[in-house]
């Protein structure tokens, strides 16, 4: 008869066995993904979002997967060498922040993979064939600017009946120069004139601020975002001219701005680590539709409102997403 320590020995010696050969199988190949940020630093929320995302994927870094970061610190002349610098390092799949950045990888690279975490129109500034089948090495999210624009525009109006010289900065290279058409022709139905007012990049504004002066524009629509420091200038000048302004990030408003309209940018961040996740299993980036972002949020900076003597209607009020006492 065999005895009860016996069983308990055998059952433990074949559970050993059984687990050795897993623990020997290695951990599987190591993933290399390049990241390549314009605005957003690695260690900003959306970030955060894209990593953690990815952990929930099975991708741990160190074990599974080597993130390559490479960030231009709004200096958008610096995006090529970054692009060139992922593309050396050998990454099976390049993440583009926005969309100058995708235009940077896709000139250091027309066969590795790329995921476009935010892309202004990526029909209109020829990043894909098609939001459905997009055709290239370019798939992921695209915020349409030129629909949104024109709809942060209908909220402006709404908040501030009054407004109607309407500054628009752009960036040059930006697709809001393509897009200010879409906002051009809605402009008349809202009673508004729209103004392009071009600044020299993310990180300057050139004569942008003396330009709106001249304009003698009464409210002020940034869709971009603009490095720190050029944010933190927007807002003052807006608080000091006392102009009503709109923003296409939420982070102006937290910072004293009156109101955005905006995606979640690390929803969007989260949904980018779910591409590069299909990719790295073996999907064709041109297979896959880029996306459209279906979480909007509209945020009112209620003392910034009091501050320049607005009144926003209480009906306006009861819509946004979040209101800032």
């Amino acid at each position: 008869m065999i005895s009860r320590r016996k069983i308990v020995l055998a059952l433990g010696a074949a559970a050993l066995a059984a687990a050795l050969p897993a623990l020997a199988q290695p951990s599987g190949k190591l993933r290399r993904i390049g990241v390549l940020l314009t605005i957003s630093p690695p260690d900003s929320d959306a970030a955060r979002a894209f990593r953690q995302r990815l952990r929930e994927l099975g991708y741990i870094e160190g074990q599974n997967v080597a993130i390559e970061w490479r960030y231009a610190e709004g200096r958008e002349e610096r995006l090529p060498g970054l692009a060139a610098d992922l593309v050396r390092a050998n990454v099976e799949v390049i993440v583009a922040e926005v969309t100058a950045a995708a235009r940077a990888a896709m000139k250091a690279t027309s066969t590795i993979p790329i995921v476009t975490s935010i892309s202004s129109d990526p029909v209109r500034s020829g990043l894909a064939s098609s939001l459905s089948r997009p055709g290239g090495n370019v798939t992921g999210q695209s915020n349409m600017l030129g629909e949104m624009s024109v709809k942060r525009l209908q909220l402006l109006k709404e908040a501030v009946p009054r407004v109607s010289r309407v500054a628009v900065l752009v960036v040059p290279g930006n697709t809001l120069e393509a897009a200010f058409k879409d906002i051009a022709a809605a402009a008349p139905s809202l009673r508004l004139q729209p103004l392009a007012i071009a600044v020299k990049g993310r990180d300057d504004l050139g004569e942008a601020l003396s330009e709106i002066r001249k304009a003698r524009a009464d409210a002020l629509l940034v869709t971009s975002t603009m490095s720190p420091p050029v944010r933190r200038q927007l807002l003052d000048f807006a608080a000091k001219n006392r102009l009503p302004a709109i923003f296409g990030n939420k982070v102006y408003v937290s910072a004293g701005g009156l109101m955005s309209y905006a995606v979640d940018y690390t929803e969007l961040y989260r949904n980018t680590a779910t591409y590069v996740d299909k990719i790295l299993k073996g999907a064709k980036p041109g297979d896959l539709p880029v996306e459209q972002p279906t979480k909007l949020e509209l945020t009112i900076n209620m003392k910034t409102a009091r501050t320049l003597g607005l009144s926003i209607p209480q009906e306006l009020l009861l819509r946004a997403d979040r209101v800032i006492e």
